[in-house]
């Protein structure tokens, strides 16, 4: 439960908890593993991976086939090879998605995918996990998702489609999806472990065994620590994972799982721009005691029914409950010399949803059409808390915001991949959203924002794409057209004044092209345009409309190249720009949208044999962005270099691989963010040089 008594609750304070949470998460896992795994042989281990049929979630089969979209997939090796503490550092192998680290431990960073920056920390981009959305109606802000419930090494695929393609997934699509399949089924016990700089510890441990011939586990845990390299900036994190299957017959395949996460964190806040040029890895004084503290639980329940081998009946039902509380001092004028005030913002959510589809794969004309229809639901009620002045955490004035908002949903979702001919493989998708919901006053409140019934609002997106094959195995276009939507945000869908407002609706449309030549050489170009329309504006107080629009442009750019096995050359480039086209003020027309970068570069070269020593490094830069609406601050961007070392071999039956990491190798101080509070320009700091070690198994 989320903590109501402020006065009693500490942030990262304990050592002993932090620890002792690592050695639980690998005791848990791995003391198991005996009573799963058994002393079998290995070989019988293996086998019993195949007898155990496909296991999908909705719309898996179109993720796996080469699409009309562009579409980046990592897999689980790859997602491995990266040495991940947090699966976010993953994305920015993705041409044009950038994570702007806010420094604020417990706290997820905004990403910008396509011109929209507030991915994660708002709703720029939607992230599921095994078909269930992971964003958040009305948590801290619109779409909120908080990858840190995630482990890495329990990651399957993870797939990012660029821009509102997809339509398995409506709200929260606008520049993009990021889909996470975790792993089902499979033989398996691996354990990945890291320490270094700035107090910092890493434990992770999957597993995955039979039960039976017809039964099969999945577990993964992990336990996170860190001291913060700046003060007041310890945080740990610990979550436990796991999936139960039994195939009841041949065809019919039940499956439960669960996961559990806890979080707490201490925060420096952000610094002033003095502070920053003198000081940049200190605090400000008038900092009060900031953190948060999160409590994350999910249940899930899947009956999967074979029709046929080629048509699949997916069903699930889930629970989400989650508890977060965070304590944020800020300035509140532009007076440098003011004082800084904390607020408490509290959110207690659960999520109740369900859904059912086909997935199926039918032959026609002797071509092989994959398709998905499906329908699902689900009721998102918030209780949302806000105190504002306190005194280290001490609540002293009364409840500016005490309320419930609930967010109901029913959508229906079809898509169709149908190769006609190799130059002609269309792609067709619809998806239609129907919202309602209700927000109601829980006690006395000085806030002044709406709360009422949710007038219904309902969308429909279609989605249609092409690709051709111009030379097979050598050269593909691709062009598309789709459409996305997002919902009013924060509390003005529950205005009265608001019952006439459409969604904000963006439509994207874009060309691509994919090249393969000998000696390994993989390249992909793509264009896009995305027009933003129905924008909300605030007429007077508690009327509003729909006016404003923006557009945004760009070019994305990757390229792979191995000219041995165990050499990779690795690219990912984009432009994008982007502008206001539409605005109640004048003087905003032709500007930037804030916090999008003019450029990304990531280069990466990796030598990687099967045995004895790699090595690895990757620049990465960040153009400019501007930080205000009036485009008159800018942040100039920054660059920086890592290097990895890793060597790997046997050890009797286990596999390892001990690595080295050296973060921000050349110590480059700069910050990763940048924004206006207040009206004064505050900086987020970015980490220095950092060393980790680790050694990965397998057993």
């Amino acid at each position: 439960m989320t903590c109501r008594d402020p006065n009693r609750c500490g942030g990262a304070r304990t050592a002993a908890v932090r620890h002792g949470a690592i050695a639980l998460a690998v005791a848990a896992t791995f003391g198991l593993a005996p009573t799963l795994a058994g002393a079998a042989d290995p070989a019988a281990l293996v086998t019993a991976e195949v007898t155990l049929g496909a296991v999908v979630v909705k719309g898996q089969a179109l993720r796996v086939a080469p699409g009309a979209f562009s579409a980046n997939v990592f897999d689980a090796e790859r997602i491995r090879n990266q040495q991940l503490i947090h699966p976010q550092d993953l994305l920015r192998w993705v041409p044009g998605m950038h994570l702007r680290s806010l420094g604020l431990g417990g706290v997820a960073d905004p990403i910008v995918l396509r011109g929209f920056a507030s991915g994660a920390h708002g709703g720029d981009i939607g992230f599921v996990v095994d078909g269930i959305p992971l964003n958040e109606a009305m948590s801290h802000a619109d779409g909120y998702a908080d990858l840190s419930v995630l482990i890495p090494l329990e990651i399957d695929a993870l797939t990012v489609f660029r821009g509102p393609v997809s339509p398995l997934y409506g709200n929260f699509n606008r520049g993009g999806l990021v889909a996470i399949d975790t792993r089902k089924g499979g033989v398996y016990r691996q354990g990945d472990f890291s320490g270094g700089s700035h107090g910092t510890g890493d434990a992770q441990v999957a597993l995955g065994a039979r039960l039976a011939d017809n039964q099969h586990v999945n577990l993964a845990a992990q336990a996170t620590t860190t001291d913060g390299f700046r003060p007041q900036s310890a945080h740990w994190r610990a979550t436990l994972a796991a999936r139960w299957s039994i195939d009841l017959t041949p065809a019919l395949q039940l499956a439960l799982s669960g996961r559990a996460h806890r979080a707490e964190a201490d925060s420096a806040a952000y610094l002033t721009q003095g502070q920053f040029q003198t000081d940049p890895h200190g605090i400000d004084p008038r900092v009060q005691d900031d953190g948060v503290e999160r409590r994350f639980t999910t249940l899930r329940i899947d009956l999967n029914y074979g029709l046929s081998p080629d048509l699949r009946l997916l069903t699930f039902a889930y629970q989400t409950r989650q508890d977060f509380t965070r304590w944020f001092t800020r300035p509140t004028t532009a007076d440098p010399a003011a004082n800084w005030r904390q607020r408490e913002e509290s959110y207690d959510r659960r999520v109740f949803g369900a859904g059912m589809s086909l997935n199926g794969r039918s032959l026609v004309a002797g071509s092989t059409w994959i398709w998905v229809a499906g329908l699902e639901t689900f009721r998102e009620p918030t209780d949302y808390l806000l105190f504002d002045g306190l005194s280290r955490r001490e609540r002293v004035n009364p409840a500016q915001f005490d309320r419930n908002a609930t967010l109901d949903s029913v959508s229906t979702f079809g898509e169709l991949q149908a190769p006609l001919h190799p130059l002609f493989q269309p792609t067709l998708g619809l998806r239609h959203d129907r919202f309602s919901g209700d927000c109601t006053r829980l006690g006395p409140e000085t806030g002044d924002q709406p709360c009422g019934p949710l007038a219904d609002l309902d969308h429909l997106s279609p989605k249609i794409g092409v690709r051709s094959d111009l030379l097979p195995k050598t050269l593909q276009l691709r062009a598309s057209w789709a459409e996305g939507f997002a919902l009013p945000g924060g509390f003005i869908k529950y205005a009265i004044g608001a019952a006439d407002l459409r969604p904000n609706v963006f439509r994207q449309t874009e060309l691509g092209t994919t090249l393969r030549l000998p000696g390994g050489v993989k390249a992909d170009l793509a264009r896009y345009r995305i027009d933003s329309t129905q924008e909300i504006r605030t007429v007077a107080p508690g009327v509003f409309e729909n006016f404003g629009a923006t557009r945004r442009d760009g070019l994305e750019a990757s390229l792979h190249w191995s000219p041995l096995d165990e050499l990779q050359v690795s690219l990912a480039w984009a432009r994008a720009d982007s502008e206001v086209t539409r605005n109640a003020n004048p003087a905003l027309l032709g500007k930037r949208v804030t916090g999008v970068p003019e450029d990304t570069r990531t280069l990466g070269l990796v030598w990687s044999p099967p045995a004895g020593l790699g090595a690895s490094a990757t620049l990465r830069t960040v153009g400019r962005k501007a930080v205000d609406a009036a485009n008159t601050i800018h942040h100039e961007g920054f660059s920086t270099l890592d290097l990895g070392m890793t060597h790997s071999g046997r050890w009797g039956t286990t596999r390892y691989r001990a690595h080295l990491r050296v973060d921000n190798a050349l110590d480059r101080i700069h910050a990763s963010s940048k924004l206006l509070i207040g009206g004064q320009l505050m900086y987020g700091t970015a980490a220095p040089r950092s060393v980790r070690v680790g050694v990965q198994f397998d057993l």
